[in-house]
C-alpha cells in the first residue's frame, strides 16, 4: 500500500467517523483531517472536497472487492463474493454510511454524481468475475448489476447479524433473479477457460476531473 493510499484510507475513515456522530451535510474534508491528524494542505491537494472524498472511497472498495478476485465456480459465485466483499469495506464504516444514506436523498446532485460511479464500479465487479463489461451489452450489465447492488444496500441497512445473513440472502436472492434474463452472465470472456483476477483499479491514479465539486470552500 502506497502512502497515499494509506493517507487517503485515513481521511475517508475520519470522514465517516464525523458522519457518524454529527451527519453527512456537517462534515468537511478539513475536519476530516484533523480528526485523522493529518496535515491540511496534502489533504486539499488530495481530495479537496466531499465529493471527491466519496468518490475515493467507492474506489477504495472497489480496490477491497477486487482483490483476490476468484478464478472459477459459477458466474453467479463469483459475483457474489467479489460484491460481498464490497459490502464488507462498507460495513467498517457502516455508521458513517447510514448517516450518508440518509443524506443522500436531501442531494440529488450528488447522488446523481454517485450513481453514474457506480455503474462504472459495477464494470469492474463484472470483469472482476471475468464477465465482459464493454460495448453496449456490458453497459447493460452493469447496469443490471448496479440493480442488485442496490438490493443488496437496501438488504444491508436493516442486517445487524454478525455474519449478514440477510444482507447474503439478499444479494443471492438478487443475482439468481439477474440470472435468469436471458444472456445476462454469458459474458465469460473467450480468452480464458477461466478468467483471471482481474487487476484492481489504479486507486493512486489522480481523480476523476469531471467530477463536480462543492461549491463551498474548503469543504
Amino acid at each position: 500500500m502506497t502512502a497515499d493510499t494509506e493517507f487517503d484510507r485515513a481521511l475517508v475513515g475520519a470522514a465517516f467517523t464525523l458522519a457518524a456522530e454529527r451527519g453527512w451535510a456537517r462534515v468537511t474534508v478539513a475536519e476530516a483531517a484533523r480528526r485523522a491528524d493529518l496535515p491540511l494542505d496534502r489533504a486539499r491537494a488530495r481530495i479537496p472536497t466531499r465529493t471527491r472524498l466519496l468518490l475515493r472511497f467507492g474506489s477504495l472498495a472497489d480496490q477491497a472487492a477486487l482483490a483476490y478476485a476468484p478464478t472459477d465456480g459459477l458466474a453467479r459465485d463469483r459475483l457474489f463474493d467479489i460484491l460481498m466483499r464490497r459490502i464488507d469495506s462498507l460495513q467498517t464504516n457502516r455508521d458513517g454510511m447510514m448517516a450518508l444514506l440518509r443524506y443522500l436523498p436531501t442531494d440529488p446532485c450528488t447522488a446523481a454524481l454517485l450513481a453514474a460511479a457506480s455503474v462504472r464500479s459495477m464494470a469492474w465487479m463484472l470483469e472482476g468475475a471475468g464477465i465482459e463489461a464493454t460495448g453496449p451489452r456490458g453497459r447493460l450489465r452493469a447496469k443490471g448489476l448496479l440493480a442488485v447492488w442496490l438490493a443488496t444496500v437496501y438488504a444491508w441497512r436493516t442486517d445487524i447479524s454478525e455474519d449478514l445473513s440477510a444482507t447474503m440472502a439478499a444479494l443471492d436472492r438478487a443475482l439468481r433473479r439477474a440470472e435468469q434474463v436471458e444472456g445476462w452472465l454469458s459474458g465469460r470472456r473467450p480468452d480464458a477457460a477461466a478468467p483471471a483476477a482481474a487487476p484492481a483499479p489504479d486507486i493512486d491514479e489522480p481523480l476523476d476531473e469531471t467530477a463536480a465539486d462543492d461549491p463551498s470552500l474548503p469543504d
